[in-house]
């Protein structure tokens, strides 16, 4: 720990709730080893730009509003792949030198990524034989990244779905209607299955478990013959049609995103019940959100934790969540497993021991 040490910090990829609560803690805990913290802006597209966008981060600058803020204050990207960076004449440019090339100019002795598996991946190859250690902090709203209980946003996600389904349940028995509820996941359905027990709902659909559409209306029809008017359903937004096709909308900018699930399945539960039925997606409100104190927690936890790891000199390492407390583990073991819901976890047991219908 001799010497003050230059540490960057950057957000990569998806935006979500806590990320602003990461960069407050190690910003904190850099401060009370007596180094610098650079904010990097707007993922490694500020580290391309010439000159390097970046900003010394102080801690003045975070005042108690700072980490309630939904988002990043430094900013991000999840597109620009360094390796096969996209020009304006329509090839192709390895870019990856250049990246190093800023963290170099700026003088970093580490560098603190936040991010998910695909951002850790172009991370792991940037750095490999830069000199410069590297530190991942998991973040996603879709809690997939491997060897870690929590990531970063997920807790706030769940909760933003959950009081979703609190707003829906008063309006759908007001009508007698069956309210189906699209929320995010893009191949994991952690989001549907938590937010789907704690908010009450009667089916919930994960991309994990296939689905008939026979199930889920024998459990409308339970539910009708129990004497309620109205039923929940939660649906992940990864989910395939019954043929097995995802379901994707284009955008202006020619990307395809998975949405639209939701009105499918509403369409069948109402052509072969009869039910009126309403889609409420919510996408990217789920993202947007101050973060809930768990994931300001963790984020803290994970933050002191980043700049402990670059103290001690173990870099290529990832801070997990594990049996209540801060662990970390290799980087590559982290995304070399992607985590989705295994069919006998305890959630999934919960949802069957409560009468919820998985659609199999």
């Amino acid at each position: 720990m001799a010497g003050e040490k230059r540490i960057g910090i950057l957000t990569s990829g998806g935006d979500c709730a806590g990320l602003n609560a990461v960069i407050r803690a190690a910003v904190f805990r850099a401060a009370e080893l007596g180094w610098t913290i650079i904010g990097i802006k707007e993922g490694t597209m500020g580290l391309l730009s010439r000159p390097l966008q970046y900003e010394v981060l102080k801690t003045t600058m975070f005042s108690g509003q700072v980490m309630r803020q939904g988002g990043t204050i430094l900013g991000t990207t999840n597109k620009g792949n360094p390796f096969a960076f996209p020009m304006a004449d329509g090839s192709t440019k390895d870019r990856s030198a250049e990246i190093v090339g800023g963290c170099h100019e700026l003088g970093l002795d580490a560098l603190i990524g936040i991010g998910g598996d695909g951002s850790f991946a172009i991370l792991r190859k940037l750095f490999a034989d830069s000199g410069i250690g590297l530190v991942g902090v998991p973040k996603t709203i879709d809690n997939d990244v491997g060897h870690t209980e929590m990531s970063v946003g997920f807790d706030t996600a769940v909760v933003v779905a959950t009081e979703a389904l609190d707003r829906l349940q008063p309006t759908a028995a007001s009508h007698a209607r069956v309210m189906v509820l699209e929320v995010m996941g893009r191949d994991a359905g952690h989001i549907a299955l938590a937010a789907g027990i704690a908010g009450g709902a009667d089916v919930i659909l994960i991309p994990e478990i296939p689905y008939r559409i026979e199930s889920i209306t024998e459990k409308i029809r339970h539910v009708r013959s129990t004497g309620r008017n109205f039923a929940l359903v939660v649906v992940s937004e990864a989910v395939k049609t019954q043929d097995g096709s995802a379901v994707h909308k284009e955008f202006a900018d020619g990307q395809k995103r998975f949405g639209g699930i939701g009105e499918y399945v509403s369409d069948q539960i109402a052509n072969a019940t009869g039910a009126e039925t309403r889609v409420t997606v919510l996408g990217h409100v789920q993202r947007g959100s101050p973060p809930s104190w768990r994931d300001r927690m963790v984020a803290a936890a994970f933050g002191v934790h980043a700049v402990d790891l670059v103290a001690e000199g173990k870099f290529d390492r990832m801070v997990a969540w594990s049996d209540r407390q801060v662990v970390d583990v290799a980087l590559e073991e982290a995304i070399a497993h992607y985590k989705v819901i295994e069919m006998d976890e305890p959630l999934v047991r919960t949802a069957r021991g409560l009468g919820i219908c998985l659609g199999d």
